[in-house]
Protein backbone atom coordinates (compact mmCIF):
# COMPACT_ATOMS: atom_id res chain seq x y z
CA UNK A 1 0.00 0.00 0.00
CA UNK A 2 1.45 3.34 -1.04
CA UNK A 3 0.71 6.89 -0.67
CA UNK A 4 1.46 9.84 -2.63
CA UNK A 5 3.27 12.39 0.25
CA UNK A 6 2.83 15.18 -1.32
CA UNK A 7 0.51 18.48 -1.43
CA UNK A 8 -1.80 19.73 1.36
CA UNK A 9 -3.06 17.38 3.79
CA UNK A 10 -5.67 19.16 5.96
CA UNK A 11 -5.43 18.27 9.42
CA UNK A 12 -8.92 18.59 10.05
CA UNK A 13 -10.90 19.82 13.14
CA UNK A 14 -13.42 17.85 14.75
CA UNK A 15 -17.07 19.48 15.01
CA UNK A 16 -19.30 19.14 17.11
CA UNK A 17 -23.07 19.93 18.19
CA UNK A 18 -24.38 22.29 21.24
CA UNK A 19 -24.83 18.84 22.77
CA UNK A 20 -20.99 17.50 22.31
CA UNK A 21 -22.09 15.15 20.13
CA UNK A 22 -20.12 14.69 16.61
CA UNK A 23 -21.72 17.36 13.83
CA UNK A 24 -21.60 15.24 11.13
CA UNK A 25 -23.06 17.04 8.55
CA UNK A 26 -21.25 20.06 9.52
CA UNK A 27 -18.16 18.05 9.14
CA UNK A 28 -19.14 16.72 5.50
CA UNK A 29 -19.59 20.40 4.74
CA UNK A 30 -16.04 21.34 5.22
CA UNK A 31 -14.42 18.07 3.87
CA UNK A 32 -16.23 18.71 0.59
CA UNK A 33 -14.75 22.49 0.64
CA UNK A 34 -11.26 20.73 1.00
CA UNK A 35 -11.86 18.10 -1.66
CA UNK A 36 -13.06 20.64 -4.11
CA UNK A 37 -9.99 23.43 -3.18
CA UNK A 38 -7.68 20.17 -4.46
CA UNK A 39 -6.19 19.13 -1.07
CA UNK A 40 -4.41 16.01 -1.50
CA UNK A 41 -5.29 14.16 1.55
CA UNK A 42 -7.10 14.23 5.04
CA UNK A 43 -5.41 13.84 8.07
CA UNK A 44 -8.08 13.07 11.26
CA UNK A 45 -7.34 13.05 14.73
CA UNK A 46 -4.75 15.82 15.54
CA UNK A 47 -4.23 18.29 17.75
CA UNK A 48 -6.55 20.44 15.38
CA UNK A 49 -9.08 17.51 15.64
CA UNK A 50 -9.25 17.59 19.35
CA UNK A 51 -8.15 13.91 19.31
CA UNK A 52 -7.26 13.74 22.88
CA UNK A 53 -11.17 14.05 24.26
CA UNK A 54 -12.39 11.86 21.32
CA UNK A 55 -12.97 8.45 22.60
CA UNK A 56 -12.10 5.54 20.68
CA UNK A 57 -15.37 5.30 18.73
CA UNK A 58 -15.88 8.34 17.85
CA UNK A 59 -12.59 8.31 16.37
CA UNK A 60 -13.64 5.50 14.05
CA UNK A 61 -16.73 6.75 13.06
CA UNK A 62 -14.97 10.03 11.66
CA UNK A 63 -12.89 7.45 9.69
CA UNK A 64 -15.61 5.61 8.46
CA UNK A 65 -17.40 8.88 7.67
CA UNK A 66 -14.55 10.40 5.58
CA UNK A 67 -13.43 7.07 3.77
CA UNK A 68 -17.27 7.70 2.27
CA UNK A 69 -17.67 11.16 1.65
CA UNK A 70 -13.60 11.27 -0.30
CA UNK A 71 -14.37 8.46 -1.97
CA UNK A 72 -10.82 7.56 -2.86
CA UNK A 73 -10.55 10.70 -4.21
CA UNK A 74 -7.56 11.19 -1.92
CA UNK A 75 -5.92 9.20 0.84
CA UNK A 76 -7.65 9.53 4.59
CA UNK A 77 -4.92 9.46 7.28
CA UNK A 78 -5.47 8.83 11.13
CA UNK A 79 -3.05 10.03 13.84
CA UNK A 80 -1.80 7.82 15.99
CA UNK A 81 -0.71 9.60 19.66
CA UNK A 82 -0.76 6.83 22.31
CA UNK A 83 0.95 6.81 25.76
CA UNK A 84 1.26 2.66 25.00
CA UNK A 85 3.04 0.87 22.11
CA UNK A 86 0.45 -1.48 22.31
CA UNK A 87 -2.52 0.35 22.23
CA UNK A 88 -0.72 2.24 19.63
CA UNK A 89 -0.83 -0.79 17.69
CA UNK A 90 -3.91 -1.49 18.15
CA UNK A 91 -5.25 1.66 16.73
CA UNK A 92 -3.12 1.05 13.65
CA UNK A 93 -5.08 -2.54 13.13
CA UNK A 94 -8.28 -0.85 13.51
CA UNK A 95 -7.28 2.55 10.92
CA UNK A 96 -7.04 -0.77 8.01
CA UNK A 97 -9.91 -1.79 9.51
CA UNK A 98 -12.07 1.46 9.23
CA UNK A 99 -10.34 2.14 5.81
CA UNK A 100 -7.55 4.48 6.13
CA UNK A 101 -5.04 4.79 4.05
CA UNK A 102 -2.37 5.68 6.15
CA UNK A 103 -1.11 6.97 9.52
CA UNK A 104 0.29 9.91 11.07
CA UNK A 105 2.50 8.49 14.16
CA UNK A 106 3.54 11.00 17.21
CA UNK A 107 6.35 9.78 19.25
CA UNK A 108 4.95 8.06 22.46
CA UNK A 109 2.65 10.60 24.40
CA UNK A 110 3.33 11.34 28.01
CA UNK A 111 6.90 9.50 29.00
CA UNK A 112 9.42 11.35 27.46
CA UNK A 113 11.32 8.30 25.79
CA UNK A 114 14.71 8.44 24.82
CA UNK A 115 16.21 7.80 21.58
CA UNK A 116 16.42 3.93 21.54
CA UNK A 117 13.39 3.19 23.23
CA UNK A 118 11.36 6.12 20.31
CA UNK A 119 12.62 4.09 17.65
CA UNK A 120 11.30 0.65 19.28
CA UNK A 121 8.23 2.13 19.34
CA UNK A 122 8.17 3.21 15.95
CA UNK A 123 8.82 -0.07 14.77
CA UNK A 124 6.93 -1.94 16.61
CA UNK A 125 3.97 0.14 14.77
CA UNK A 126 5.39 -0.10 11.81
CA UNK A 127 6.20 -3.89 11.64
CA UNK A 128 2.39 -4.21 12.91
CA UNK A 129 0.76 -2.80 10.03
CA UNK A 130 1.24 -2.35 5.83
CA UNK A 131 -0.73 1.16 5.64
CA UNK A 132 2.26 3.74 4.94
CA UNK A 133 3.11 5.95 7.66
CA UNK A 134 4.34 9.65 8.48
CA UNK A 135 6.61 10.53 11.39
CA UNK A 136 5.42 13.87 13.30
CA UNK A 137 8.76 15.15 14.39
CA UNK A 138 7.83 18.08 16.56
CA UNK A 139 10.44 18.23 19.64
CA UNK A 140 9.07 21.57 20.08
CA UNK A 141 5.52 20.87 21.67
CA UNK A 142 6.46 17.12 22.17
CA UNK A 143 9.92 17.04 23.48
CA UNK A 144 11.15 14.61 21.39
CA UNK A 145 13.25 15.07 18.47
CA UNK A 146 13.70 12.46 15.85
CA UNK A 147 17.11 12.77 14.13
CA UNK A 148 18.24 11.52 11.12
CA UNK A 149 20.43 8.84 12.58
CA UNK A 150 16.82 7.64 13.92
CA UNK A 151 15.52 7.82 10.78
CA UNK A 152 18.36 6.04 9.29
CA UNK A 153 17.99 2.91 11.20
CA UNK A 154 13.83 3.43 10.48
CA UNK A 155 13.90 3.52 7.27
CA UNK A 156 16.11 0.68 6.85
CA UNK A 157 14.01 -1.84 8.67
CA UNK A 158 10.81 -0.19 8.03
CA UNK A 159 9.95 0.25 3.80
CA UNK A 160 6.32 1.88 4.91
CA UNK A 161 7.75 4.47 6.91
CA UNK A 162 7.91 6.83 3.92
CA UNK A 163 6.98 10.64 4.91
CA UNK A 164 7.99 12.96 7.82
CA UNK A 165 5.86 16.09 9.16
CA UNK A 166 8.53 17.90 9.53
CA UNK A 167 7.95 20.51 12.48
CA UNK A 168 11.41 21.21 14.03
CA UNK A 169 11.14 25.12 13.35
CA UNK A 170 14.56 24.28 11.65
CA UNK A 171 14.46 25.22 7.90
CA UNK A 172 17.72 23.78 7.13
CA UNK A 173 16.69 20.48 8.51
CA UNK A 174 15.20 19.76 4.97
CA UNK A 175 18.03 20.09 3.41
CA UNK A 176 19.66 18.00 5.82
CA UNK A 177 17.06 15.58 5.31
CA UNK A 178 16.94 15.97 1.05
CA UNK A 179 20.88 15.43 1.54
CA UNK A 180 20.36 12.18 3.39
CA UNK A 181 17.91 10.61 1.83
CA UNK A 182 17.00 11.82 -0.94
CA UNK A 183 13.43 10.92 -2.46
CA UNK A 184 13.43 7.75 -0.28
CA UNK A 185 11.50 10.13 2.93
CA UNK A 186 8.72 12.65 1.68
CA UNK A 187 8.94 15.47 3.68
CA UNK A 188 5.76 17.49 4.49
CA UNK A 189 5.90 21.47 6.40
CA UNK A 190 3.74 20.90 9.52
CA UNK A 191 4.50 24.71 10.26
CA UNK A 192 1.71 27.03 8.83
CA UNK A 193 3.93 29.93 9.12
CA UNK A 194 7.02 28.62 7.76
CA UNK A 195 5.01 26.44 5.18
CA UNK A 196 6.13 28.18 1.92
CA UNK A 197 10.01 28.75 3.31
CA UNK A 198 9.85 24.97 3.64
CA UNK A 199 8.77 24.00 -0.08
CA UNK A 200 10.75 26.80 -1.74
CA UNK A 201 13.59 24.44 0.12
CA UNK A 202 12.38 21.07 -1.26
CA UNK A 203 9.52 20.03 1.08
CA UNK A 204 6.88 17.81 -0.67
CA UNK A 205 3.85 19.02 0.79
CA UNK A 206 2.28 20.71 3.94
CA UNK A 207 0.16 19.86 7.13
CA UNK A 208 -1.71 22.81 7.08
CA UNK A 209 -3.82 24.02 9.95
CA UNK A 210 -5.65 27.50 8.78
CA UNK A 211 -6.41 25.20 5.46
CA UNK A 212 -9.49 24.10 7.43
CA UNK A 213 -10.88 27.59 6.95
CA UNK A 214 -9.28 28.67 3.58
CA UNK A 215 -8.63 26.05 2.01
CA UNK A 216 -8.32 27.04 -1.23
CA UNK A 217 -5.56 30.07 -0.22
CA UNK A 218 -3.80 27.31 1.08
CA UNK A 219 -3.84 24.98 -2.30
CA UNK A 220 -3.40 27.90 -4.26
CA UNK A 221 -0.01 28.80 -2.50
CA UNK A 222 1.72 25.62 -2.75
CA UNK A 223 0.43 25.14 -6.36
CA UNK A 224 2.29 28.46 -7.38
CA UNK A 225 5.00 27.62 -5.13
CA UNK A 226 5.26 24.33 -6.95
CA UNK A 227 5.25 25.84 -10.73
CA UNK A 228 7.36 28.57 -9.94
CA UNK A 229 5.31 31.04 -9.67
CA UNK A 230 6.95 32.21 -6.53
CA UNK A 231 6.12 36.31 -6.56
CA UNK A 232 2.33 35.16 -7.19
CA UNK A 233 2.98 32.73 -4.17
CA UNK A 234 4.80 35.19 -2.05
CA UNK A 235 2.34 37.65 -2.35
CA UNK A 236 -0.58 35.69 -1.24
CA UNK A 237 1.31 34.35 1.67
CA UNK A 238 1.68 37.66 3.10
CA UNK A 239 -1.65 38.54 2.76
CA UNK A 240 -2.06 34.93 4.64
CA UNK A 241 0.88 35.22 7.62
CA UNK A 242 -1.09 36.94 9.78
CA UNK A 243 -4.41 34.23 9.95
CA UNK A 244 -1.45 31.37 9.85
CA UNK A 245 -0.20 32.69 13.29
CA UNK A 246 -3.86 31.64 14.79
CA UNK A 247 -2.24 28.20 13.96
CA UNK A 248 1.05 28.74 16.32
CA UNK A 249 -0.94 29.50 19.65
CA UNK A 250 -2.18 27.08 22.65
CA UNK A 251 -5.60 28.33 21.58
CA UNK A 252 -5.06 27.12 17.85
CA UNK A 253 -8.23 25.35 17.68
CA UNK A 254 -10.30 27.81 19.31
CA UNK A 255 -8.90 30.08 16.80
CA UNK A 256 -9.13 28.50 13.50
CA UNK A 257 -12.21 27.36 14.69
CA UNK A 258 -13.43 31.00 14.65
CA UNK A 259 -12.30 31.64 11.02
CA UNK A 260 -14.23 28.50 10.03
CA UNK A 261 -17.57 29.71 10.92
CA UNK A 262 -16.10 33.15 9.41
CA UNK A 263 -15.77 31.14 5.95
CA UNK A 264 -18.74 29.81 6.55
CA UNK A 265 -17.42 26.01 6.97
CA UNK A 266 -17.24 25.16 10.44
CA UNK A 267 -18.80 25.81 13.76
CA UNK A 268 -17.46 27.40 17.32
CA UNK A 269 -17.88 23.93 19.63
CA UNK A 270 -14.95 23.21 21.13
CA UNK A 271 -14.73 20.13 23.51
CA UNK A 272 -13.89 20.48 27.09
CA UNK A 273 -11.46 21.78 28.85
CA UNK A 274 -11.03 23.47 26.27
CA UNK A 275 -13.66 26.70 25.73
CA UNK A 276 -14.66 29.25 23.31
CA UNK A 277 -12.48 32.56 23.75
CA UNK A 278 -13.89 35.58 24.65
CA UNK A 279 -12.92 39.11 26.03
CA UNK A 280 -9.97 40.82 24.59
CA UNK A 281 -8.48 37.51 22.99
CA UNK A 282 -11.48 36.47 21.35
CA UNK A 283 -11.74 40.22 19.79
CA UNK A 284 -8.07 40.06 18.63
CA UNK A 285 -8.71 36.78 16.99
CA UNK A 286 -11.61 37.92 15.33
CA UNK A 287 -10.15 41.40 14.50
CA UNK A 288 -7.51 39.19 12.52
CA UNK A 289 -9.94 37.29 10.36
CA UNK A 290 -12.10 40.26 9.61
CA UNK A 291 -9.07 42.34 8.28
CA UNK A 292 -8.12 38.76 6.69
CA UNK A 293 -11.77 38.43 4.83
CA UNK A 294 -11.39 42.68 3.91
CA UNK A 295 -8.30 42.11 2.06
CA UNK A 296 -8.68 38.28 0.77
CA UNK A 297 -7.59 38.17 -3.13
CA UNK A 298 -9.27 37.06 -6.03
CA UNK A 299 -7.11 34.06 -6.68
CA UNK A 300 -5.10 32.83 -9.92
CA UNK A 301 -6.22 29.65 -11.57
CA UNK A 302 -3.88 27.30 -9.14
CA UNK A 303 -5.77 24.62 -10.65
CA UNK A 304 -3.55 24.45 -13.43
CA UNK A 305 -0.62 23.57 -11.68
CA UNK A 306 -1.97 20.56 -9.31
Amino acid sequence: MTINWKGVMPAVTTKFTENDQLDLNMFAVNIAAQLDAGVHGIILGGTLGEASTLTNDEKRILVRETVKIVAGKVPVIINIAEQATTTAKEVAKQAKEDGASGLMVLPPMRYKADGRETVAYFKAIAHSTDLPIMIYNNPVDYGIEVTLDMFDELLEECPNIQAVKESTRDISNITRIKKRFGDRLAILSGVDTLALESLLMGADGWVAGLVCAFPAETVAIYALAKAGKIDEAVELYRWFLPLLELDINTKLVQNIKLAEVATGIGTEQVREPRLPLFGEERAHVLEVIRKGLEERPKLPEYKQYL
